[in-house]
């Protein structure tokens, strides 16, 4: 029926859709995780296309490419692809892959938790899924360790002038700045606002603030911004944030990536010490929780390693097509 046919489980993490293709795409070559995600970006960057973009997807889309790990202590391994490209971390991602690992028979289940470790193009992740009378539930995972890159750094944001952000690794480069420093609430303003905040910081910063880790430099670029309610000193109250990231996409949950940059600001900052759990909430009301676990470096940055919890759900399964000669098999409007 069609030449290309890809079969994908649907699931979502606090809002933030993931789709991971259990069939038909094709075996990537390379030596490493990383060399097979050049790989897919060389050489089958269409069907990244076909599955995020419309008409089978959106602008704000995101997936999972399952791989041959080549870590030894490793699972399974993936990549994480989106409406601009491959993610080198995703927590939210990682939540719902511990999930479906366990109930598709990947790793074994046992109750009343079950470990799964994940290869990531980062790092290798460590997963840790609820199992109550075989029913998988919540996800925590160890992130990669976390480090602030830049501290206060004022950038000339455009349209908005001199701006003050922080720099943080949890996976991926974020910039960080609170909304209210362009006149926006995380929780109330429009979405469109946010985003185009969010955006002129990330232009802003790709463009002054030089990024460079000391394991990779496939590690080494700025991945987006979160604009956060600046409630970073600790509370019982969950503090709110956006994640605009990729080509201007939105994450609809807190961002389990972010949320470990963001424990590596308030850890170095001294507002929060180790072992003490926080509350993160997206714009759409769901809800992470991440603390430090304990300290250590990346290089010669001091670093921390954070765990992140959240809750995957399913939505359901797809089988796409896409048909020789097909003039719109990829395509966005926004």
């Amino acid at each position: 029926m069609g030449r290309l046919t890809i079969r994908t489980v649907e699931m979502h993490t606090g809002g933030e859709p993931v789709r991971i293709v259990v069939d038909g795409y094709p075996t990537l070559e390379g030596d490493t995780i990383l060399a097979k995600r050049r790989f897919a970006r060389e050489n089958h960057d269409g069907i990244r296309r076909m599955l995020m973009f419309e008409p089978r997807g959106h602008a704000d889309m995101y997936g999972v490419i399952p791989v041959e790990p080549d870590h030894p202590e490793a699972d399974l391994a993936v990549l994480f692809i989106h409406n601009e490209g491959y993610s080198t971390m995703c927590g939210h991602a990682t939540i719902a892959l511990g999930r479906w690992a366990v109930d598709t028979g990947v790793v074994e289940a046992r109750e009343p938790e079950t470990a799964v470790a994940i290869q990531v193009p980062a790092v290798l992740v460590r997963a840790t899924v609820e199992v109550t009378g075989g029913v998988t539930g919540r996800t925590r995972f160890e992130g990669v360790p976390a480090f602030v890159a830049a501290s206060g750094v004022e950038v000339n944001v455009p349209g908005h002038g001199a701006t003050t952000v922080d720099v943080a690794y949890g996976g991926a480069f974020y910039a960080f700045a609170p909304a209210s420093a362009f006149g926006l609430d995380v929780r109330r303003s429009p979405v469109r606002d946010l985003v185009d905040a969010a955006w002129a910081v990330t232009t802003a910063v790709g463009d002054a603030v030089p990024l460079e880790h000391p394991d990779d430099p496939d590690l080494g670029f700025l991945y987006g911004t979160i604009l956060t309610d600046g409630a970073d000193e600790w509370s019982e109250n969950p503090t709110a944030n956006i994640c605009v990231f990729a080509d201007r996409q939105v994450d609809r949950s807190p961002t389990g990536s972010g949320v470990t940059a963001r424990i590596a600001i308030q850890y170095a900052r001294g507002l929060i010490g180790l072992g003490i759990e926080r509350a993160f909430e997206s714009i759409v009301g769901s809800v992470f929780t991440g603390k430090a676990l304990r300290e250590t470096t990346v290089g010669e940055h001091p670093a921390v390693v954070v765990e992140v919890a959240g809750t995957a759900r399913y939505t359901g399964r797809c089988e796409f097509f896409l048909e020789e000669g097909d003039e719109l098999a990829a395509f966005l409007v926004r």
